[in-house]
């Protein structure tokens, strides 16, 4: 099939899709006025469409196909085209679930969307990069963008807070990377992944400098994923932030990392096994014990799940600790379910917060049940996914976190991820028992629900359930996904 666009752009369609709908929305953000400005999220949606299109344009038809781009620097393959799927799929609950949430709070602008097709975009560069370089410019496009929309409520003090600290933070975190990137060409002559994977080959060859640069980079992805000791912002911007931007930026972000850790660790410097199994199995472990008895203490429901964010990356480096195809796609899966888990989770609490967010404590969500019992069924389904409840999604993806773990002879982590895992259904069961177990009456039970934010939640809900009851066909992707990786 003939195209217009050189192989090399093909290859990079879904970026290059997010990047001119976000400017279109800009363009025509001063032509549109008061109610129109829904108009803007539903084509910044239309945006997010046409980039999955694209996907499964360029993975049917034979040209251009997959394959390197750009000098390999660009790569366009299962993996990352899975991670691109994900963000998009993050992109768009969000973007479906904030339109009214925006209007409610006379915030609705166009640069909400813009930001938020330029931080996806920054994402799956991150997920299909190949070289240290373009992986380090898809985490600033994705920052920057991060780091605005945490303080998009302008007037709101918290809101300016989480900015303020979000970028402190993350700007010295992304200093740390790039430091080892540095390392890492200083030692090898290139930023190319494939290349200095060549040229560290051998295990004697990993050097005091060497390591040095490994253990720089995962710092900087460690802010990220917000594992701990390097968690500690995640509690105040998760709460400061605008819960459609918490819920974005608690997936979004952390998933990309991911993809990055996993190429460079499991993908790249395969050769530096030894030292990557220590730091992957004390971060995993520090980052489940800090996020779980952090989280036992939490009265505010948006900082309950910051700690709850951090216990399931902990779990997630299980995974990655763990490696191999097995270990890969069991990361895969879980990433997907914690998206739909945690997304659903922070929208419906947009809404169940009011006009700036002010009923975000548990003691508000006293008796929902009773006058909302759909929506409290809704946000108890994330919690019991959350905290792993089978026939949902989070109880199969521990699992396959877990016996990957387990077949990779990981037996004593695997035993504290099940023990932390059990300490979680505590605080999870607190805003449960709070719903359903208390007569006094909400001022949430006002709140409505539009449609869109209906539908986004509906496709969470429907996907939990799905993924947790006919998990074979997802899970066959991601194993086709994993495998490439390693071609």
């Amino acid at each position: 099939m003939m195209t217009l666009l050189p192989v090399d752009m093909m290859r990079i369609l879904p970026e290059i899709i997010l990047s001119v709908f976000a400017v279109l929305v800009m363009l025509l953000e001063p032509f549109v006025r008061g109610a129109s400005k829904k108009l803007l999220g539903w084509l910044a949606l239309l945006g997010v469409l046409a980039a999955a299109g694209s996907t499964v344009r360029i993975w049917l038809y034979p040209w251009p196909g997959m394959g390197t781009a750009f000098g390999g620097s660009v790569s366009a393959d299962e993996f990352s085209f899975f991670f691109i799927n994900l963000f998009l799929l993050v992109a768009g609950l969000v973007i479906l679930g904030s339109m009214d949430y925006l209007e409610r709070n006379h915030a609705d602008h166009g640069e909400f969307y813009a930001l938020t097709l330029m931080g996806t975009v920054g994402m799956c560069f991150m997920a299909a990069s190949t070289d240290l370089i373009m992986i380090f410019l898809g985490l600033e496009i994705s920052s920057i963008a991060t780091y605005i929309l945490a303080g998009y409520r302008r007037d709101d003090r918290l809101s300016n807070e989480a900015a303020l600290k979000y970028f402190l933070l993350g700007s010295f975190a992304t200093a740390f990377f790039l430091y080892g990137i540095a390392f890492v060409y200083g030692l090898t002559g290139t930023t190319n992944l494939l290349g200095a994977s060549t040229r560290m080959g051998a295990p004697g060859q990993w050097t005091a400098f060497a390591q040095a640069g490994l253990i720089l980079m995962f710092v900087g992805l460690a802010f990220k994923l917000s594992t701990a000791p390097f968690q500690i912002w995640a509690p105040d911007v998760y709460q400061g932030a605008p819960a459609p931007v918490t819920a974005f930026m608690s997936v979004g972000p952390k998933a990309a990392a991911f993809s990055v850790l996993i190429r460079i660790f499991l993908g790249s410097f395969t050769s530096a096994n030894a030292l990557s199994m220590k730091i992957l199995w004390i971060s995993a472990a520090l980052t489940m014990c800090v996020g779980n008895l952090g989280a036992l203490w939490q009265s505010n429901v948006k900082r309950l799940l910051a700690y709850s964010a951090i216990a399931h990356a902990g779990y997630v480096l299980v995974g990655v600790a763990a490696g191999g195809s097995k270990g890969i796609s069991g990361v895969m899966y879980y990433l997907t379910a914690y998206a739909l888990m945690n997304v659903g989770a922070f929208l419906l609490i947009a809404y169940l917060a009011g006009p700036d967010e002010q009923r975000v404590e548990i003691k508000d969500y006293h008796g929902l049940a009773t006058e909302r019992p759909a929506v409290a069924a809704c946000l108890t389904v994330f919690f019991l996914s959350l905290a792993g409840f089978p026939t949902t999604a989070g109880f199969l993806g521990k699992f396959y976190l877990f016996r990957a773990a387990i077949h990779s002879h990981l037996v004593g982590l695997t035993i504290l991820a099940l023990l932390n895992s059990a300490v979680s259904v505590y605080y999870y069961f607190k805003i449960i028992v709070a719903m359903y177990m208390n007569e006094d009456k909400t001022e949430c039970a006002s709140v409505t629900l539009p449609w869109p934010v209906r539908a986004a939640l509906g496709v969470s809900v429907v996907g939990i359930f799905y993924l947790g009851l006919a998990p074979n066909d997802f899970m066959g992707l991601t194993l086709i996904a994993s495998t490439s990786l390693f071609k």
